[in-house]
């Protein structure tokens, strides 16, 4: 039950320190994970630091020396262990620690089968996938680095970077790259150059080393920073085999920091033969146009159209005049040919025509009403008729009839 307390009736410090004991020791004893970041051994008793391997808490863990002794060889510090202990409450001075009964390294092959299952975890959640890896800038005006202060990464990615390209600039940052505060640095550097204006690629570059030494590597936080910076990540962690879960988050992932220098920073001599090599193909194309235009035009210019254009007038000038005479010599052809034909056609017709008839001597007997009288057997005695000759007509009378 709560002890009851009130400002006339407060509870001593020892009291209350004494209560927090009783409290912390209904816990019982538990199995802690954590990783050793201060390790002091002493004849007695023995302490160490235990640091939790994602969040920035740590806890001061005591034990005895025959506890310690069975992995004196083998535990230093940045070891990852298992801590069967139970809290112990020193009254007195009002700290806490834990009372270790046994202690156990967690082994590699548990470490590797953890980077599995966050791995896996973390490709379900997409961070691994390909259309969210952005493309590095062909020329960075300038490159963050992060990494370990005076490292051979460091040296390595400055001598290869500025001996391509002379004019790159760099905001490097010194961070821890082993031990148990590493990740929560290179994840503050990489946040940090993310927000720098004049970065636009960052690299993180570390030398080789163990599966162990490149744990930090492999944190899921850091991991999930560098998913969700802007700027285009390069991991370069360790040697080619290494591959940390770094690697597969980030935008690029380069074998080693050299490797890294070389894929984010052009080389100069490379980029000027390239420019030659395209200025050359560039003079190459138009001058074997221009040829080409050339050829092209001189073969127009040699057509007759263009190269004597005076003929093609004369020769339709000829062809008018031959149609011309062609046209004239057929008109006269027809009207020949017609006026003969008309003469012909006259000829007929005057031959066939009565007047012709009456020319020679002929004449047409008529009745007052019109009727050509052509049988004599139709006349009267003393009828009255009228007879057209060549010259003109005139009456008769009928005064006999003649037989035929």
């Amino acid at each position: 039950m709560a002890n009851s307390s009130s400002p006339e009736a407060p509870l001593p410090v020892g009291k209350v320190s004494q209560l927090i004991g009783g409290w912390l020791d209904r816990l019982g004893a538990v199995w802690v994970e954590g990783q050793i970041t201060q390790l002091s051994r002493r004849t007695g008793m023995q302490f160490l630091t235990l640091r939790d391997v994602e969040q920035d808490v740590s806890l001061v863990v005591t034990c005895f020396r025959s506890v310690l002794e069975p992995l004196a060889d083998t535990l230093h510090e940045g070891s990852r262990v298992l801590v069967y202990a139970k809290p112990e409450w020193y009254t007195a001075r009002g700290t806490l620690s834990l009372r270790a009964s046994e202690i156990r390294l967690v082994g590699l092959g548990e470490l590797l089968a953890r980077l599995e299952q966050l791995k896996r975890k973390l490709a379900e959640e997409g961070l691994f996938a390909s259309e969210r890896k952005r493309p590095l800038p062909f020329l960075p005006g300038c490159v963050g680095l992060v990494t370990g202060r005076a490292s051979a990464a460091e040296r390595d990615v400055l001598e290869v970077a500025r001996r391509r390209w002379p004019a790159v600039r760099f905001e490097v940052r010194n961070v821890l790259v082993q031990g148990p505060q590493a990740a929560g640095q290179v994840g503050a550097a990489v946040r940090e150059l993310d927000a720098h204006p004049e970065v636009d690629v960052i690299i993180v570059a570390r030398g080789g080393g163990s599966v162990e030494d490149l744990l930090p590597f492999s944190d899921e936080e850091l991991c999930r920073t560098v998913a969700q910076a802007g700027t285009p990540v390069v991991s370069a962690i360790g040697h080619e085999p290494d591959q940390p879960l770094l690697d597969f988050v980030a935008d690029l992932r380069a074998a080693t920091p050299t490797d890294a220098a070389k894929r984010v920073v052009p080389d100069v001599g490379e980029e000027q033969a390239r420019v030659r090599q395209l200025r050359d193909r560039a003079r190459r194309m138009v001058t074997e146009l221009v040829r080409r235009e050339e050829h092209g035009l001189a073969g127009v210019r040699a057509r007759p159209a263009l190269a004597a254009p005076h003929r093609l007038v004369a020769e339709r000038g000829q062809e008018l005049t031959a149609l011309v005479e062609r046209a004239r010599r057929s008109l006269g052809h027809q009207l020949d040919r017609a006026e003969s034909d008309l003469g012909h056609t006259l000829a007929r017709v005057v031959a066939l025509s009565p007047a012709a008839t009456l020319e020679r001597g002929y004449a047409v007997l008529q009745r007052p009403d019109g009727q050509v009288i052509t049988d004599p057997a139709l006349l009267t005695a003393g009828e009255e008729l009228h007879a057209r000759v060549a010259g003109g007509g005139f009456g008769v009378t009928v005064s006999q009839l003649e037989e035929a």
